[in-house]
């Protein structure tokens, strides 16, 4: 059927007078029309693409209202990892802050910062191609986040389309960075609606907004009022300008919301300044801060400055100082977590801390009991960290009791009687017990989880079910499920218990990497596991590893290596996986170590490539022992260029960085870089 031109020329304005509607309400917060006169227009875009579902699009308004729900949330790699902020708690550290900045980057250099408030919400990062909103992940681990796009888009502050302009263009792509969260009136009226309806009020707007933004079904998060604010960038492919204030206007200038309450700052006395304003603000603010981020404006400057494994040199959050209270010690418990990790937890008489109840606060690790000398009895001043965490941060030894010994950890778990061990050069002790009940249902989870043996319809309440009444004590124990005790447990029916059967029978032809990933040894995460697998090609050659064959592989240092021996010294470990060889988990033949012809090489991706997506291309390279980095440098050994190639092309020419089409890249992986 042909579509009338009057028709998508009118689809085209009221998308346009929708998101300028959204623009002005949401992000310049000067609506021009009554939300009755709004509601008029969306119904009218709403019923033209239904009559003409052929003028449908994923940038349209109607993309706001939510989607299908999500079985679960893949995984995203980011580009450039999300870095966490080193923290300042005091003026002092700020000082030796700025002064490490300035040795680094000599004293004729001058350094103006940035400051910015440090909003309490959850961080994203949204990806845009051609202008175009195709992607949005939270922050994760900083490496790996999770998928959220269709969450994203009905959080209405966000531009689904950049806009563009004469002097300002959206780079071809850009991935932008910043953080969501619930201003206070909206997350006191969705406790309010909670309360009436009987449910549970969330505990802060922060856990309202991750809470909301991790809903599986985006219809529930469509009626929570999300806000975000965006303050940084991953990978561009275009220019962008050269200072973080600069860029804050240019993200603006593009239809994104970036937080008007900044400060370009001279030196660290001017920051300081802007930092009691902050303070002083704080109650007023409509949003929840825990403090401020400090920046060097410069991006070459940051080039220089670089960063740690942890987070940026250039950068701090200055945190505000916390609330405390004096309260006693009434005991200390030794808690078992999924990994086995041992943590000590002291339970104290009730007090309030900032409005909240504390009873528990944690302890750490037996270094942080030595350190501060923490004892049964003793009178301490507690603190919520950054607001949130309560820790015990002072003991009033004055008012200890004389008889008061020092706490030891147990030689043997809590839960289960196995021994405690202590990694050289790990704060942490744990249970080395597979079997232990105190950590069975999250590793059971775990051991089924998407990277690992991926057993679709095996979920946390599945799990719970299963190890309560006494079905699943251990991983081998799915591989004897029958269907009969699947279908008595709640939500089966006999296609889905069909299903669940399916997928633990699938997940016996999962590769030996996925295996040692889901066996779920400490320190042992699926990168690690992936370099063990191809220096260890079957289980049997790892259970007969030294530490010395261990701390020999590349990349395996030796707090993973005392790990690893640790678990295949474990009699109950080696009896699970017997059985998980018995139910023929294990295939009869592993392959050998995987093709290292790429070992030393480093790979940058730019542009679009026809036959991967960015995380295949990468997997692909780092499968061969390559490594993908995020920028040109004299260190790129190539270049892989795709469709509609950005600054990156133009930067490895000037530093005569070989460039390597889609068509070479691909000869590359299937004969090596030679």
């Amino acid at each position: 059927m042909t579509i009338p031109e009057k028709i998508i020329s009118e689809v085209e304005d009221l998308r346009r007078e929708i998101e300028r509607h959204n623009h002005l309400y949401y992000v310049l917060d000067k609506p021009e029309i009554t939300d009755e006169e709004y509601d008029s227009l969306f119904r009218r875009l709403q019923d033209l693409e239904e009559r003409y579902p052929e003028l449908r699009s994923p940038d349209s308004p109607t993309a706001r209202v939510g989607g299908p729900p999500a079985g679960q949330f893949t995984s995203v790699r980011h580009s450039i990892p999300m870095l966490s902020l080193a923290n300042a708690m005091d003026g002092e550290e700020m000082v030796q802050f700025d002064a490490r900045v300035k040795r680094l980057l000599g004293k004729e250099t001058a350094v103006v910062y940035l400051a910015e408030p440090k909003l309490d919400g959850l961080s994203v990062e949204l990806v845009y191609e051609e202008g175009v909103f195709v992607r949005g992940s939270t922050r994760g681990d900083g490496i790996t986040g999770e998928d959220v796009t269709a969450n994203l888009k009905t959080v209405r502050s966000i531009p689904l389309k950049l806009k563009s302009k004469k002097a300002v263009w959206p780079p071809v792509r850009i991935e932008v960075r910043g953080e969501i969260f619930m201003a206070r009136k909206d997350f006191g009226d969705l406790n309010r609606s909670r309360q009436e309806q009987g449910l549970e009020p969330f505990a802060n707007p922060r856990n309202a907004a991750a809470g909301s933004l991790r809903q599986l079904d985006p219809y529930v998060t469509a009626a929570r009022p999300l806000d975000g604010y965006f303050y940084g960038v991953g990978e561009v492919e275009g220019s962008i300008p050269g200072t973080q204030g600069d860029l804050l206007v240019f993200l603006e200038d593009l239809g994104l919301k970036v937080n008007e309450e900044r400060r370009r700052c001279a030196d660290l006395s001017e920051a300081l300044e802007y930092f009691g304003r902050l303070a002083a603000l704080r109650a007023e603010l409509p949003y929840e801060i825990d403090g401020m981020v400090l920046k060097v404006d410069r991006f070459d400057l940051r080039e220089i400055l670089g960063a740690t494994s942890r987070s940026p040199r250039w950068a701090i959050a200055y945190k505000f100082q916390a609330e405390w209270a004096t309260t006693v010690i009434l005991d200390i418990a030794a808690q078992v977590g999924r990994t086995g990790k041992i943590t000590p937890v002291a339970i104290l008489e009730p007090v309030g801390v900032g409005g909240v109840t504390v009873s528990r606060a944690t302890l750490h690790n037996q270094d942080e009991v030595d350190r501060k000398d923490i004892r049964v009895g003793d009178t301490v001043i507690v603190q919520r960290a950054g607001d949130v965490i309560p820790e015990i941060v002072e003991v009033r030894k004055d008012s200890r009791n004389p008889g008061a010994a020092p706490w030891r950890m147990p030689d043997v778990c809590p839960a289960c009687g196995s021994r405690v061990v202590r990694v050289e050069g790990e704060a942490a002790h744990r249970c080395v017990n597979m079997g232990c009940p105190a950590q069975v249902r999250e590793r059971i989870f775990h051991f089924a989880s998407r990277k690992a043996m991926d057993i679709d319809g095996l979920g946390r309440k599945t799990v719970s079910q299963l190890v309560e009444r006494g079905w699943v004590e251990n991983p081998a124990d799915l591989y004897s499920l029958t269907k009969e005790r699947i279908l008595d447990l709640d939500l089966f029916a006999d296609k889905s218990g069909d299903n669940l059967l399916k997928a633990i029978e699938n997940s016996r032809k999962a590769t030996w990497p996925r295996l040692l990933y889901a066996l779920g040894i400490p320190l042992v995460g699926s990168h690690v596991a992936g370099i063990l697998a191809r220096r260890f090609p079957s289980p049997e050659d790892l259970k007969k590893a030294s530490l010395e064959d261990l701390t020999g592989t590349e990349g395996i240092g030796p707090g993973i290596a005392q790990s690893v021996r640790a678990f295949f010294q474990e009699g109950k470990n080696l009896g699970i996986i017997d059985r998980l060889e018995r139910a023929g988990v294990f295939p009869e033949t592993v392959a050998g170590p995987a093709r290292q012809d790429l070992e030393g090489k480093t790979f940058v991706l730019t542009g679009t490539l026809k036959g991967f997506t960015r995380d295949e291309a990468r997997e692909r390279i780092e499968g061969m022992g390559g490594r993908v980095a995020g920028s040109v440098s004299g260190r790129t050994d190539f270049v892989v260029a795709g469709t509609h190639p950005g600054s990156k092309l133009e930067k490895a020419r000037e530093l005569g960085v070989r460039v390597l089409a889609e068509d070479e890249f691909v000869k590359m992986l299937e004969g090596g870089s030679r």
